[in-house]
């Protein structure tokens, strides 16, 4: 097998991220779905006291109703579980077509990765309804952090052994 091909996942990954990114929220509202799966009330005295400002919104259950509320996290734990992926895969694929010492393969991962996610972002402002934010681009990179710290903890493990 040509080494390259470890790059197909990564690349293919960036375009399920792009295509994501190129939808309107309309497209992607999931209250909707929510309310038709289950009924969330339920959930309303354990965050009922959760009140932050988020991008200039404010994110309760007051302001969103529960659905919205919980649609929040959703979103922001896929922004996270997006680019915890991302870099897993890119640092597989660096690890397969290169030579590099294991910080090296970790360090670029997450630089590409970070990258990718402030160019998602900006490719956000162009679509409607969308807004580029920072704070988004802080949940990537945090889930490439945690993907990185993953690989240190099983490198450090299996040294151990």
């Amino acid at each position: 097998m040509n080494k390259y091909m470890y790059w197909l996942l990564p690349i293919s990954w960036m375009g399920i991220i792009f295509f994501f990114s190129s939808q309107p929220y309309e497209n992607q509202d999931i209250k909707p779905l929510l309310s038709n799966v289950s009924d969330l009330a339920f959930l309303e005295p354990y965050v009922r006291s959760i009140h932050f400002t988020y991008h200039h919104t404010v994110i309760s259950t007051e302001a969103l109703g529960i659905n919205g509320f919980v649609e929040f996290f959703i979103r922001k734990g896929a922004h996270f579980a997006a680019f915890f992926i991302l870099m897993l895969l890119i640092t597989i694929a660096i690890r397969n077509t290169t030579s590099w010492k294991m910080r090296m393969r970790w360090m670029v991962s997450f630089l590409i990765t970070a990258a990718y996610a402030i160019s998602d972002e900006l490719h956000q402002g162009l679509t409607p309804n969308r807004t580029p934010y920072f704070g988004d681009v802080l949940i990537d990179v945090l889930g490439a952090l945690i993907a990185c710290l993953v690989f240190i903890i099983r490198a450090r493990g299996s040294k151990a052994t």
